[in-house]
């Protein structure tokens, strides 16, 4: 009789746990989701003022004289002008900061 109170006590106790674990896993998701959500909607707002950033530029570009624009990039640091030339791990660890922790 006691080896099956024990045994009933396992299986409740297993319970317990696969139900702790289900509400932790529907926490996170849930969390993961709202955090996708937000990201999806900063990168919307960052791809509209990009476009909106090159049309001002391409304007900018177009009015101005080559006078104006020959003295503009020779104020340019070298990356700015030749983005292309920079290594590819320089700008990695800048894509991971601003997270937010779950």
């Amino acid at each position: 009789l006691s080896s099956s109170a024990s045994g009933a006590s396992v299986v409740a106790i297993d319970n317990k746990i696969e139900q702790a674990m289900d509400l932790v896993k529907n926490h996170l998701m849930y969390a993961v989701r709202e955090e996708v959500e937000v990201l999806k909607e900063q990168i919307k707002e960052l791809l509209e003022k990009n476009s909106q950033l090159e049309r001002e530029n391409s304007l900018l570009k177009t009015l101005a004289s080559p006078e104006q624009l020959e003295k503009f990039q020779s104020r340019l640091p070298a990356e700015v002008l030749c983005p292309e030339e920079q290594s590819p791990g320089a700008a990695a660890p800048a894509q991971h900061s601003g997270g937010s922790a779950v």
